[in-house]
């Protein structure tokens, strides 16, 4: 079977196969410790530039204390076990299902740390709609392909960033990884498990996504709630129906034709990742860990609209990437 096919309905494995240049693949690790002081994120990934000449593993970190960090290693220290539902290795540093081991080190930072995860609660795959991206995650040579490998779940163990440990035992987990291209020209990425109810969780983005010879807006929403999915998605027929921005922060409403869902996200100090372009990580992302987002869901019914949820999540991962305001003209125009 073509290595596309095999891994499509699993999208936690690694993608890119045989690829050796213009694509990138990400995983994205975020976990916060049980009194809710600290959150952190760990990516590892691989990076492959457009004529093949920079190709390199990295791991970089994103901490609420306000640093973030990238580590280059050699494309050959990535590995991946296809025998395995998800299984990566980049030098010293393991990722799977169960765990992540970090043994991070350079001439000026060190993240060494064990730590384990409870289940995962994954976006569904289904035959025809393969994860979060439904459908279009059929299509070939997107700039961009999104997973979403866990909404949620336990966290335990420690891990010292520059003498610092963290203790994790009893936190809360998030996974959701990216491959492609490049990152959109304009998005807006936000997602949180820190609600007052346990087991709550949202994830929401929107982007200019390229089609063929044009473009448009797309959107894809989750909020998970007592053990249900609510999925509000480009591919659902749900409609973005407001879209403003600030300066890392941003308001959103979605809507289908049962059920209406309302976001306000608000940001906290911005910490300047690198994100690809052309498969190298040349770009940038301004990343904040410790925000807040607002959430409101409505049902809908004969005109009338009655409260289904409201509340806060904190601890929140917040990307508002709108300069250009793409996105707004792009659901006006």
């Amino acid at each position: 079977m073509p290595y596309f096919f095999r891994n499509i309905w699993n999208p936690a494995r690694y993608q890119g196969g045989g690829v050796s240049r213009r694509y990138f693949e990400g995983w994205y690790f975020k976990q916060a410790d049980a009194g809710r002081r600290r959150v952190f994120a760990v990516i590892p990934g691989v990076s492959f530039s457009a004529d093949g000449s920079s190709r390199h593993a990295f791991v970089q970190i994103v901490s609420s204390g306000g640093s973030t960090h990238y580590f280059t290693y050699p494309i050959d220290s990535f590995a991946s076990d296809p025998g395995k539902p998800f299984s990566i290795r980049i030098g010293d540093n393991a990722f799977s299902e169960t765990g992540m081991t970090l043994r991070l080190q350079d001439d000026s930072t060190q993240v060494h740390g064990d730590v384990r995860f409870g289940a995962w609660t994954p976006w569904p795959v289904t035959a025809f709609s393969p994860g979060i991206m439904g459908w279009y995650r059929f299509v070939p040579r997107m700039e961009t392909y999104h997973g979403v490998l866990s909404m949620d779940h336990d966290v335990s163990g420690t891990v010292t960033m520059d003498g610092e440990t963290i203790r994790l035992d009893g936190g809360r987990g998030y996974v959701e990884k990216d491959w492609g291209r490049s990152f959109p020209s304009s998005w807006i990425w936000a997602q949180s498990n820190h609600f007052d109810h346990q087991g709550t969780s949202l994830a929401v983005s929107v982007a200019k996504v390229p089609w063929m010879t044009k473009a448009f807006v797309g959107s894809i929403a989750g909020l998970q709630l007592d053990g249900k999915l609510h999925r509000f998605a480009t591919y659902t027929g749900a409609r973005l129906t407001c879209v403003d921005t600030g300066t890392n922060e941003a308001h959103l409403i979605l809507q289908d034709r049962s059920e209406e869902l309302e976001v306000g996200v608000h940001g906290c100090q911005a910490l300047t990742l690198k994100s690809p372009t052309l498969g190298a990580m040349e770009g940038r992302d301004a990343e904040s860990l410790g925000g807040t987002i607002d959430v409101t869901m409505r049902g809908l019914r004969g005109g009338h609209s009655n409260l289904l949820f409201q509340g806060t999540g904190e601890l929140a991962g917040i990307e508002v990437m709108n300069e250009r305001d793409e996105l707004g003209s792009g659901i006006r125009g």
